[in-house]
């Protein structure tokens, strides 16, 4: 056989079609797809409100909720009735602040093989879904084949809304190079860390403006900065602030051109500010804002993406470590950056920056149920719901998935999880969704049914 030259703009698919060869998913997927699906007897959390609704019935076609009703709604023999029998549907749960790549693999790992990290990726993935959480937005590391293989049906897993590889100054937040690789040549050779995705340095506007743009070439549904220092970078004082405004303002101008935004790694105001007056239109963590700080994010409109980070996360780094210092000087400012987001009305955001911990990611849930020190169950399930479906959107034309997430409305995307129990009362049962999730669906597809179809 010859070979084949694809000439620029021809995609693969239109050259394979050409000589007579085709793909399509899997004949499985294909039939859950084809098949309608409804849910009868169920009350509903909508994601909006706190309020459930009356017993009611849910008919899902294709990937979409077609049809909400309280009254019988008429379907033919192909459809799969699922009883709920009075448990609660609601909307998949979003992680906003996530690290698809980094979740399972150590420090050292992260850098390795690739071929390894993606398939422990792929396998977390998979129980990521299997938590319930139908969406992440992964806000630096590798993730594009992750997400294509997900989409593509090779491997179960939720939605990636990815940021690619985390932009980052020498000596900032995500620069994880060694002393011995000082100095950098400008223009050489890119360090293991960049080859692989996770994260890239750069120093001046148009270095950053080149990055920008190469994530977006991959995919980016959103650009990641880290404006000051971070916790679990070598060489990264929590103090500092990175990037000049004009090296952040570059950044903000090649998403802008894409119809995107720019999210920025923050702790400190003096590195809040400095990403907001550059154009960044989400904030996250900013666990050490004053009150002055707090308010000025309000006043401009900028989202804060916050974390109610775990003791046992600050616990699990070596004691007289770099970076267990860096915790301890974090931690304490989680509680008051909460009370002065609910204080000004924050377009607050929840996510849960799981690193390097297969344990605590099966404890996604319970990270979620801690919210209540703050806020009503109601509240924290509705943030992890439509209010983080809102914080997608931003993304415009990039959104990989257009559509409504995180409600369950006529005409949303078919991201729904059938609960045994009402966690709206008890939120406690997102905890453990193994037992209590009894059915899980993505897409349209039904990934998880412990009631079965007809029962």
């Amino acid at each position: 056989m010859s070979c084949l030259r694809i000439l620029p703009g021809i995609s693969v698919l239109a050259v394979l079609a050409a000589i007579g060869l085709s793909f399509s998913a899997s004949p499985s997927a294909q039939a859950q797809q084809a098949k309608a699906t409804i849910f009868q007897g169920v009350r509903i959390f909508d994601g909006k409100s706190g309020a459930l609704s009356v017993s009611s019935n849910v008919l899902i076609r294709g990937n979409k909720i077609e049809k909400i009703s309280t009254a019988a709604i008429a379907v033919d023999a192909q459809t799969a009735t699922i009883n709920g029998a009075g448990r609660v549907l609601m909307p998949g749960l979003i992680d906003a602040h996530w690290h698809a790549m980094l979740v399972r693999t150590t420090p050292v790992e992260a850098f390795g093989d690739v071929g390894f990290n993606n398939l422990v990726a792929g396998e977390e993935a998979t129980d990521t879904l299997m938590r319930g959480f139908t969406t992440i937005r992964d806000v630096g590391g590798p993730a594009f084949g992750l997400k294509r293989a997900i989409d593509e049906g090779i491997v179960k897993g939720p939605r990636i809304y990815p940021s690619g590889a985390m932009i980052t100054v020498t000596s900032g937040h995500g620069d994880f190079r060694q002393l011995t690789d000082l100095p950098r040549t400008i223009g050489g050779m890119v360090t293991r860390m960049e080859q692989i995705g996770g994260a890239i340095v750069a120093d001046s506007p148009d270095e950053v403006r080149v990055r920008a743009r190469e994530q977006l070439m991959q995919g980016a549904s959103q650009v990641k900065l880290t404006a000051g220092g971070g916790v679990s970078s070598p060489f990264s004082p929590i103090d500092v602030s990175t990037f000049t405004e004009a090296e952040m303002r570059a950044a903000v101008e090649a998403a802008e051109n894409w119809g995107t935004y720019v999210v920025a790694h923050a702790f400190t105001p003096a590195a809040i500010r400095s990403a907001i007056a550059a154009g960044a239109r989400c904030i996250e963590h900013g666990f050490l804002m004053d009150d002055a700080t707090a308010k000025l994010i309000a006043d401009k409109g900028v989202w804060l993406s916050m974390q109610p980070l775990p003791e046992g996360m600050r616990l699990g780094l070596p004691e007289g470590s770099v970076q267990r210092a860096k915790a301890d000087e974090v931690w304490p400012g989680i509680a008051r950056a909460y009370e002065m987001a609910k204080k000004y009305k924050i377009k607050t955001a929840w996510g849960t920056d799981v690193l390097f911990s297969r344990e605590l990611a099966q404890q996604q849930g319970a990270i979620l149920a801690s919210l209540t020190r703050w806020y009503t169950p109601a509240e924290a399930l509705v943030m992890a719901t439509s209010t983080n479906a809102e914080l997608l959107a931003l993304s415009g034309k990039r959104n990989p998935y257009p559509g409504r997430l995180g409600v369950v409305e006529e005409g949303a995307l078919a991201d729904l999880l059938l609960v045994d129990g009402n966690p709206v009362d008890n939120i406690k049962l997102i905890e453990d969704p193994a037992k209590n999730f009894v059915v899980i669906m993505k897409d349209g597809t039904i990934y998880k049914n412990l009631l079965g179809a007809g029962k």
